[in-house]
């Protein structure tokens, strides 16, 4: 079968043209400095959770990386996403297809136009046909549907890319987190010795008519108030291991420990200049991709207003025995071509183009506002790890000035020269700062990998290849 030439040489001359705009990235303002510039930086291409120093979290985030659900729905989109993309294309090819049929009929001798002699009753037919079909894009209405699908699947890998950002630092932060807690309860837990210790010593010199029952109680107030805390950060603990369970892909369970958070190293904050967000951060790349598509779109629903052409085909034999098949009389063909146009829509096709308008609209304005919370994370998580800092340098001295306190209490205490209470009261207040030293300082450790999830960069892309190939995953 040949296409006409006339028809042949209009679709070479109108194969470029495609309705609707094409896209260009929009301008957008972004700050030329951080308003928290890091004084100390390191690169943010590199596997920034190795600095901590700790091979446990780093099998650990390898293990997230293979096994994660949600990176592996991510995964799963990915894939649906690119179908969609050769489902679409192919409306740019010919569709090639292929008939065939058998069957035997009898008609009926009573009918009112008797079956002229020499015609066989009942009659016996073979087909086989080869059929083809092609729609051509002349407005570009399918390269544009292409274009959009396309998009969809840069913005779904984006997505993906997203979710693995997203787990790095989710894993990073419960360990740390889960450190933090192991250190509290060991503080609760010396802390409680000490208080027996002493309540001990109480009960034996109460008996003794060494020291008053107040004391006593004073003291068994003070056990029972650190023994209390101790439930409640195991609780704590189980909840983030947990947590952490279900994001290396496990089973809630047990999690191993390596360093304790005392001698984890803080990691350098990352370089970077802002403009470098658009092109490192996942979410903003898809945010663009998904602006990409919805463009593309409106060229789609503009071209609607144009007739469609199309051609179809089909060839091959057709005889009443089967043996005669594939003999040259048997051959049947046949082509034509076909155009048709909307003339009256009643707003069908206009109502397409105004949707694609506003939802690129729409898209645009998120991809702006993509932008500007960006650029909001960094700052907050750079203004967050200089001010937790400086607390975590005030905590360090205040638990410092508090231990003096405690001891020089204690002191005065045992030569008879201050009362319990003072002791008491100093105790009281070096507990909770010195669970609130292991917290900031987990929070300190958690503002760098919140700097590391705002800024992107190219140890996203490590990161991904961890995801196919299990590096350093334990076996399930």
């Amino acid at each position: 079968m040949r296409i006409p030439g006339a028809l042949a040489l209009a679709a070479v001359l109108l194969a470029g043209c495609m309705f609707g705009p094409d896209y260009r990235r929009p301008q957008v303002d972004t700050p030329k400095t951080y308003l928290y510039e890091p004084a100390a930086v390191a690169a943010a291409n590199a596997e920034w959770w190795r600095q901590f120093g700790d091979p446990v979290l780093d099998q650990l985030i390898a293990e997230a990386l293979a096994n994660n659900k949600s990176v592996k729905i991510a995964a799963a989109n990915v894939e649906q996403a690119a179908a969609v993309l050769v489902q679409t294309r192919s409306a740019l090819f010919p569709q090639v297809s292929y008939q065939s049929a058998a069957g035997r009929t009898r008609s009926s001798q009573n009918n009112a136009i008797p079956i002229p002699g020499g015609v066989a009753n009942p009659s016996t037919s073979y087909q086989l046909l080869g059929g083809v079909n092609w729609e051509i894009d002349l407005w570009g209405r399918v390269r544009r549907l292409s274009e959009a699908a396309q998009a969809n699947l840069l913005a779904t890998d984006e997505a993906r890319r997203g979710v693995i950002l997203s787990l790095v630092a989710q894993v990073a932060v419960s360990y740390i987190q889960l450190r933090s807690l192991d250190e509290q309860l060991e503080i609760s837990k010396r802390t409680l010795k000490t208080y027996g210790d002493s309540l001990d010593l109480f009960k034996l010199q109460f008996q003794y008519g060494q020291t008053s029952q107040l004391t006593v109680t004073q003291s068994l107030s003070q056990f029972e108030s650190a023994a209390a805390k101790i439930p409640q950060i195991r609780a704590q603990i189980a909840t983030t291991e947990n947590g952490l369970s279900i994001l290396l892909g496990r089973n809630p369970g047990q999690i191993p420990r390596g360093k304790s958070i005392l001698a984890l190293v803080l990691p350098p904050v990352p370089e970077g200049v802002p403009s470098e967000l658009l092109e490192r951060r996942p979410d903003l790349l898809q945010a663009e991709q998904q602006l990409v598509a919805a463009n593309a779109q409106i060229g789609a629903a503009r071209a609607l207003y144009f007739p469609s052409i199309s051609l179809t085909g089909a060839a091959g034999t057709a005889s009443a025995k089967l043996d005669n098949l594939f003999k040259g009389p048997s051959k049947v063909w046949n082509y034509a071509g076909s155009v048709a146009g909307p003339i009256f829509t009643a707003g069908a096709i206009s109502g397409q183009v105004a949707q694609a308008e506003a939802a690129k609209k729409a898209a645009l304005v998120n991809y702006e506002f993509a932008i500007q919370t960006a650029f909001a994370d960094m700052e907050d998580a750079l203004s967050s790890r200089e001010q937790l800092g400086e607390q975590l340098a005030a905590q360090e001295r205040l638990v410092k000035a508090l231990q003096d306190y405690e001891g020089l209490a204690r002191t005065l205490f045992d030569g008879g020269y201050e009362s319990y209470t003072t002791v008491l009261q100093a105790e009281q207040q070096l507990f909770p700062e010195e669970l609130n030293l292991a917290a900031t300082r987990a929070q300190l450790f958690g503002s760098l990998a919140n700097i590391y999830l705002a800024t992107g960069g190219g140890w996203v892309d490590t990161a991904d290849k961890m995801t196919a190939t299990g590096t350093n995953a334990p076996a399930q």
